[in-house]
């Protein structure tokens, strides 16, 4: 991976499961890891620097080197409830790679892209940039794609 590499493509789902599978049988997209997130295991969680207690259920697999990603939110509010509330379900986020995600916040901050949510999982460091309004309605997230725990479960078992 390099800087600035595409890495990652989510969308915002009403049923993870019910997701899943369509995305299996359909376009034989999988398998799944699942996984459930949210302040047991989401360090240093902010939400408009705030201290975020959302939970969020996601299924990821991979296709040709990029992540797929399902996100499903269960609990609290967050950036993804905002953007359903304004877009509805669907693709929210773009994930581009930064070996040094501080260094890239500098510039993306001078560019005026603020910080709208971030957090680590694992060694996995995010930010979500307020990028919706100007990017068209998609979100750009930036991360290290650091290690994290192994998943809940998988799809198909």
């Amino acid at each position: 991976m390099k800087d600035g590499d595409i890495i990652q493509i989510a969308h915002l789902v009403e049923d993870l499961d019910a997701a899943m599978q369509h995305y299996w049988e359909a376009f034989n997209m999988g398998p799944w890891d699942v996984y459930t997130y949210g302040p047991h295991n989401v360090n240093q969680s902010i939400y408009r620097g705030q201290p975020a207690e959302h939970i969020y259920k996601i299924a990821v697999c991979w296709i040709n080197g990029v992540q797929m990603e399902l996100m499903q939110p269960v609990s609290g509010y967050s950036i993804y409830d905002e953007y359903i509330e304004k877009h509805g379900y669907g693709l929210h986020h773009l994930k581009l790679y930064f070996a040094d995600c501080e260094k890239a916040l500098e510039t993306y901050k001078a560019r005026g892209y603020d910080v709208v949510q971030s957090g680590n999982i694992g060694d996995d460091v995010f930010y979500y940039l307020d990028t919706e309004e100007r990017f068209q309605g998609a979100v750009i997230e930036i991360g290290n794609a650091g290690s994290i725990p192994e998943p809940e479960r998988r799809y198909p078992a």
